[in-house]
């Protein structure tokens, strides 16, 4: 039976609502360090979204919420609580109070992204890909929106962003909760198991889709937060003092939100396996080529490099969560989602500390092949069992 036609565009238009509490924070930042007068502080602001988000993962996964209760009331309660937190950005004018902020809205993003995937994943059973495709394409707009925002603030105090952010977050909330009840193929988990996080790992099947995840997550979020120097590196070496940066970088990653929703559909003719491996190989290529694009390409050339990459980079991961939630127990397939987003943001953290260091030792033109250490890993992750994932 075919779910309701609303019942797609609402997820999608709740989950980027929702998620704007994580991309949209990161846009008026530079606004409120200079009025705070942060300096340094910069890179913990920044980092306290991800830490939260990775402790709340862990513990809704550890305590299997997403299972065990509505995922619908679990996704608004959580828009509720991240919209009051994003608020304390305002409320808040210490160092403390808005690291405590970043982290408690990151916290409460556990039960916004990985559970908006297990909503949809209770209502597509067949032609999951294709849904996952347009969710994670909305999400990967919100990624690009803080260039955006770069703008944005030049016209409006920054506090407004954030009261429309959490206003949308909370709208976000009700629109999921009274408009997308609890899908048909949803099967609720018995009774709390507090290893059923960790045992998810005993399936091969789930073992090589989480693997191939965790293989790309290494290149994606690193990716994504050196596209603007990536643009400002060959702006400056071929003497382009006009070159619009922000824009491109808006650009660069926004491109991947198409290519998440056209992935889908290639899934649904080709194979939801094959066609992420492919995307997984080609931005494996796009690292290994790096340096030659870095040193030659003329300014034409370099921009649709990065626009390829931009989309091959992100177009595999509505396509791997789809693996996952299909290799997952049906009554834990909730905990087996957000688990592995736990894993995969970690490992963001790692990738972007390990790139981050290397730009001291390594020359730019060489720095960014090391990425493809994620694709490669992931590609041997995901044909390490000849099991049909």
């Amino acid at each position: 039976m075919k779910p309701p036609k609303h019942i797609l565009p609402t997820i999608v238009i709740a989950q980027f609502f929702c998620t704007s509490l994580w991309f949209a924070g990161n846009g008026v930042l530079t606004a409120l360090i200079a009025n705070l007068d942060m300096g340094a502080s910069v890179g913990n602001i920044t980092a306290a979204v991800q830490f939260g988000f990775i402790i709340g993962t862990l513990l809704f996964a550890v305590l299997m919420l997403t299972d065990r209760f509505s995922p619908s009331r679990v996704f608004l309660w959580s828009a509720v609580f991240g919209a009051v937190c994003n608020l304390l950005l305002v409320w808040g004018s210490t160092p403390t109070s808005i690291l405590i902020s970043r982290f408690a809205t990151g916290f409460f993003l556990a039960g916004i992204y990985p559970v908006g995937m297990k909503i949809a994943a209770d209502y597509f059973d067949k032609g999951l890909g294709k849904s996952l495709g347009y969710l994670v394409g909305a999400l990967v707009v919100g990624t690009a929106l803080p260039h955006f925002l770069k703008w944005l603030t030049a016209l409006f105090p920054w506090e407004y962003v954030i009261y429309t952010t959490s206003f949308l977050a909370l709208s976000g909330g009700l629109l999921m909760v009274f408009l997308v009840p609890d899908g048909p193929y949803r099967k609720p988990g018995q009774q709390l198991d507090f290893t059923a996080c960790f045992s998810i790992f005993k399936k091969a099947d789930f073992r090589a889709a989480a693997f191939g995840y965790f293989g790309h997550m290494w290149e994606l979020y690193t990716f994504w937060a050196f596209v603007p120097f990536l643009l400002g590196f060959h702006a400056k070496e071929h003497g382009l003092s006009l070159f619009r940066v922000p824009f491109w970088s808006f650009w660069v990653i926004a491109v991947g939100g198409l290519a998440c929703i056209l992935g889908g559909y290639m899934a649904h003719r080709w194979g939801t396996k094959q066609v992420a491996a492919t995307a997984l190989a080609l931005s494996g290529i796009c690292c290994l080529v790096s340096p030659l694009m870095l040193l030659f390409a003329p300014t034409p050339l370099f921009i649709l490099y990065l626009l390829f990459w931009g989309m091959v980079v992100i177009v595999d991961s509505p396509l791997f969560s789809t693996l996952v939630a299909h290799s997952a127990q049906p009554n834990i397939k909730g905990t087996a989602l957000t688990m592995v987003n736990c894993i995969g943001f970690a490992i963001t953290i790692l990738s972007l500390q390990a790139i981050t260091t290397l730009t001291g030792y390594v020359s730019p033109y060489f720095t960014f092949i090391f990425l493809a250490l994620g694709p490669i890993l992931g590609l041997m992750g995901l044909f390490s069992t000849r099991k049909k994932v």
